[in-house]
This record gives structure tokens, sequence and C-alpha cells, in this order.
């Protein structure tokens, strides 16, 4: 069970988000100004100069995520990114947590599916900045695990984790995930039991095992020179552990698992849960895409047709406009390391479960097998095109997007391409794309509530 601390950096992780405040705009049409390099440690660096407003974003992610958990103790690389920043040598947590606020910074750690790490935003100015990195150093690369803090932190994961397991939005997503997933780690799942096994020896050993400093993507977007960022990063990364990753790897941007792989070893099926509340919870779905998958731009373009467009996509139009089965219908694509999801969701009356599922199959086995139409495709790509700038409008924005490109070995013009990308796509190439990553047999449905039949 993630604390909230966690969940917040998360959402930035794969979601390449932020809730920063917006300060520096870069139309679609500019290049952006990333640079990447190899820190003294080992470390890659990536790093934007923005010089709208005194300030910093910088992020530290290790191959330390939920991937690597050892079986039975699930759930021990969010112990260990939620325990650092709450003490370090010669700091408890509260001199940390008054340390940061002294300085008008923000600090935030956490881990997800692939990886985990620590981001700081500051104010360029002095004293300010160097008194926020230098103590983003001690917490990062002496960090002092109490045994203490950990119980208190485990009681309340396990409390969060028996009041999300009442919930029929929880049990969906984890049957879902179990499904899809059988035989690999984007299907496990914390329980009550493996967070009780997770001790502080597990939190050391892990913090060593993965927080390494040779392993590390530092990223930075803000009002610093390269010559600065150069030197930051060797700050940063000098003094955390070193060596190789031991067994499964944890994250590999250049040979993670694909789609073919994945849907492999699973099957299509429909898995009911029963459960009291008023409406039925419906996900359908089947792994599908890694990031940095060649036909990326394909499948983005084709699913803001089917679902992700909001009011004009065809899942919405079906189920509600049509129907008014739902409030809302959707679907994504959600590229990972290894092949990440394709899930299609809605929420709708348990008398109407049958009806909805029924639609939802016809509606994404139709755009299997006939692709969109070229007017959806143009609409789907003018509204992509358009909403770019969204995308990057924040230093924190463009944080997890380099973040991101850094962690999966995307090229440095990546965003710089991205709306010509979108532009090249076509109706055949959409629909060939979304017909080979969803295969119709392979669909998983998960129903908690309501009755199919």
């Amino acid at each position: 069970m993630l604390s909230s601390k966690n969940k917040v950096f998360i959402r930035g992780l794969f979601a390449a988000g932020a809730t920063a405040a917006a300060v520096f705009a870069a139309p679609a049409y500019a290049a952006l100004p990333i640079e990447s390099w190899t820190a003294a440690s080992g470390a890659k660096v990536m790093f934007m100069r923005a010089e709208a407003l005194p300030m910093l974003d910088v992020r530290i992610d290790f191959p330390a995520g939920s991937r690597a958990d050892p079986k039975g103790k699930e759930g021990l690389a969010s112990a260990t990114g939620d325990m650092i920043g709450r003490g370090a040598e010669g700091l408890s947590e509260n001199d940390i947590a008054d340390g940061f606020a002294d300085t008008g910074a923000q600090f935030s750690g956490g881990a997800s599916s692939d990886s985990a790490g620590v981001q700081l935003r500051t104010l360029t100015s002095e004293p300010e900045f160097s008194k926020s990195i230098a103590l983003m150093k001690t917490v990062v690369q002496k960090p002092v695990f109490n045994g203490d803090i950990l119980a208190r932190e485990m009681a309340r994961s396990v409390a969060g984790l028996k009041e999300s397991l009442t919930k029929p939005d929880t049990l969906a997503e984890r049957a879902f995930a179990t499904a899809l997933y059988p035989n690999h780690p984007y299907g496990t799942h914390t329980t009550e039991e493996s967070l009780n096994a997770i001790t502080l020896l597990d939190v050391e050993q892990f913090y060593k095992a993965r927080y390494l400093g040779n392993k590390a993507v530092v990223s930075m977007v803000g009002n610093i020179t390269r010559a600065q960022a150069e030197q930051l990063a060797n700050e940063l990364t000098a003094g955390l552990p070193k060596g190789e990753l031991e067994g499964n790897p944890a994250f590999n941007p250049l040979g993670g698992m694909d789609y073919k792989e994945l849907q492999a070893a699973m099957k299509g099926q429909t898995i009911q849960i029963d459960h009291p509340a008023a409406q039925s919870h419906i996900l359908m779905g089947l792994p599908a895409m890694r990031r940095g998958a060649p036909d990326y731009f394909d499948l983005l373009v084709a699913n803001h047709i089917l679902g992700g467009g909001g009011f004009v996509s065809r899942l919405m139009d079906e189920i509600r406009e049509k129907r008014g089965l739902a409030y809302s219908a959707y679907s994504y694509f959600m590229p990972a390391g290894d092949a990440g999801p394709f899930q299609a969701g809605v929420q709708t009356k348990k008398e109407s479960t049958a009806q909805a599922v029924q639609i939802m199959r016809k509606t994404i086995l139709d755009f299997i097998e006939k692709g969109p139409t070229q007017a959806e495709l143009g609409a789907a790509k003018q509204n992509l095109i358009n909403g770019f700038p969204l995308r990057i409008d924040s230093n924190g924005k463009l944080l997890g997007n380099i973040s991101m490109m850094g962690l999966h070995g995307l090229p440095l013009n990546y965003l710089d391409n991205w709306t010509t990308e979108i532009n090249k796509v076509t109706v055949q190439s959409a629909r060939e794309a979304f017909a080979r990553h969803v295969n119709a047999d392979k669909l998983v449905t998960v129903v908690v509530g309501g009755k199919v039949e």
C-alpha cells in the first residue's frame, strides 16, 4: 500500500505530469534544448535550461520499482521509497521536513512499477538553493532507516490496504492486473502478510542494492547553467551505492518484454466479483505496449478515437450518448518498461451490466476490424496536436517528460518530433497498429458488482 506522498510521485512517473506551477511555456514548434550526458558516477543525466523563473526541478530515478519486490515481501519497493526523507545522518524526520520548509523547497519520493526515486523543487536564489540541494544530497546519500518509523508506516499501509480492499475499483484493478500478468511482477499485489513481513534489514538492503548511483537517471529542468547542472549531477550521485543489479534487472529500457510475449502467457476470460455497491465496475483489456514502441503514435491516435478523446470518442458515444448507460467511458494505453496495459473502463448500474459489457466489447471489436474513419482520424490528430503545448507547459511536466525519456532510452528530439509523428499517422497505420496490439481472443473482462449474464 502506498502513502499519499508516493501516490502523487507515481502519477508523475507514468503520466509524465506534475502539479507544478507553469514556469516554462514552449510552443510546439520550438526545439526544446534538452541535453544528456553521463555523470562521473555513471548516472545518466537529462537537462533542460528554463530561465523564466529562478527555480529548479530535479529528480533522481533508480531501478527500484515494485517489480523488484522479493516474493512474499510485495510492498518493499514502496516502503523503501517512502522511508527516504524520514531520517538521515544527523537529521530526524522533523528536521528534514523543517529544513525543506525553511528554504521554500518541496521534496517527495516514492516508487512505481518500474522505478523509484526522489524529486525536489527549489528556488535557485541563494542561500535557499545551496541549502535545499545540500539537504537533498544528505537525505538521498545518507538515509537512516528507523525501525519505529517503519513500523508506523507499515501499520498505516496495512490499515489503508484493508480499507482499499472494500472498494469495488480496487478489487477490479487487482483482478485485472492479475489476469493480464499471471507470471509477471506487474500482476502481483501487496497483502497484509507481505507488508507485515517487511523488516528494517529488508529496507536497508533494498536501498543498497537498488539505489545505485551508476544506474540512476538524473533529470533537471530550471534556471541553472550546463556547468551548474554537471556539478549538481555529480554531487547528487557521487555518494550513492554503486554496483550491478542482481537477478531480475527490474528495469531494462532497451530490451523489455513485448506485448506478444506477455499475451502468450495469459488467456482471454471474464471474471465476475460480487460486491454490494450500487454500480458495477467494468474493466476490459490486455497487455499491449512497451514505452518506445515503434507504433506508439499510431496507437495514441487510434485510442484517442476509441476512448481517449472524452465526449468525442466512440466508447463515450455508444455507452453514454446513445444509451445513457454510464456517465463516462474511457480507454487508454499505459506504456511501461515491459508492455503495459490497454484498458477500457466504465461504471454502470447493476441492472445495465450485461448490456454495458456487450456494447464495450462490440465497440472494441468493431474498431479492431475496421479502424477509424478519415474524419475521425483528422479530428483526433488536430485535437492531439492542438493540445500538445499543455503537455509541456510547466517545469514539472517537462521534468516528467525528460525523466521518462531518460529512463526508457528515447531520443532527445522525442518532444520536438511529437507533433510530426502524430501527423504521419494514417487510417491504415492506426487500424493495423491497433489490430496488432489488441487481440480480441485475449481480451480480459473484469466485472465487480452486477452480473454479465
